[in-house]
């Protein structure tokens, strides 16, 4: 004899025998098992699987360092690691390149001139490298600045090499009236008229007249930049790529930070590009 019940069984191949658990709370303990599959637990409440978790997706994490002498923590980008040669010399090492244990400081040079003279830096360094021998130049502020310097113009020759720097005061005016300049720049020396203009034609290009937008002065003068770049007579350079204008931003923040020319945080020097950036993400011009 057909049973009623076992028929509707067939029929649906998804109906389950309610656990023991939910005969015992009536209609309400599949339910809830539903809504914690959906909500809280983390699976499907049909088949088990693992539901991907939503909320905003997060980037890789950027290690951090301590400065030695402030306790200050910062992204590697933010500081200067010194590290140990094998005479047992303190140098720097920019761009953290050098093999065995470093020591990281996020000071001017001011600051670091202070804290040699003091004898700071030395017990500083002394904690840092477990006590190895080791030997402070009298000259290190100046050692830095210097290796801070070449780091700043072997980057600008490499951006040039790519192709994605423009040079030559007409060539950067089109180029940023077009709105393909993400980072503007001038010599030390520049004068105020001709950056000015260039200025005002990257607002037109950014669509931010009105705003204080404007070019970095870089701390290398026209005769600085020249030999860097291998051409003659550079005063003003842009580049068109929003990658490498970080690059030379987050080396020229750096540099500025430690002559004392700007705050912790480099806020000056990302404005720079912040507009041209952010417009990477956005189609305002329809392209």
């Amino acid at each position: 004899m057909r049973n009623p019940r076992n028929d509707s069984l067939t029929a649906n191949p998804r109906a389950k025998t309610r656990s023991p658990a939910s005969r015992r709370g009536g209609g309400s303990g599949t339910v809830q098992a539903e809504r914690g599959g959906l909500e809280g637990s983390g699976a499907s409440a049909d088949t088990g699987e693992p539901i991907p978790a939503l909320g905003p997706a997060r980037g890789p994490a950027v290690p951090e360092r301590k400065c030695i002498l402030t306790g200050r923590h910062d992204g590697r980008d933010g500081l200067i690691r010194l590290a140990l040669s094998p005479d047992g010399d303190v140098l720097p090492d920019v761009l953290a390149r050098a093999p065995g244990r470093g020591a990281w400081i996020g000071v001017t040079r001011d600051e670091l001139d202070q804290a040699i003279a003091k004898g700071k830096l030395k017990g500083a360094l002394a904690r840092a490298f477990k006590g190895s021998p080791l030997s402070i130049p009298t000259n290190l502020g100046a050692r830095i600045e210097s290796a801070l310097r070449r780091a700043l113009a072997d980057r600008l020759g490499v951006e040039l090499r790519s192709g994605i720097m423009v040079l030559g005061t007409e060539k950067i005016a089109n180029a940023a009236r077009s709105g393909t300049v993400k980072f503007l720049a001038h010599a030390s020396d520049a004068g105020d008229d001709g950056s000015g203009k260039l200025a005002q034609a990257w607002r037109v290009g950014e669509m931010a007249e009105g705003t204080g937008m404007k070019g970095v002065i870089l701390p290398l003068d026209r005769a600085a930049l020249s030999v860097a770049l291998g051409r003659d007579n550079v005063v003003h350079l842009a580049l068109t790529d929003a990658a490498a204008a970080a690059r030379v931003t987050g080396l020229l923040g750096r540099l500025k930070h430690f002559l004392g020319c700007e705050p912790a945080g480099y806020a000056s020097a990302a404005d720079t590009i912040s507009v041209a950036a952010a417009n990477d993400g956005i189609d305002t011009k329809g392209e």
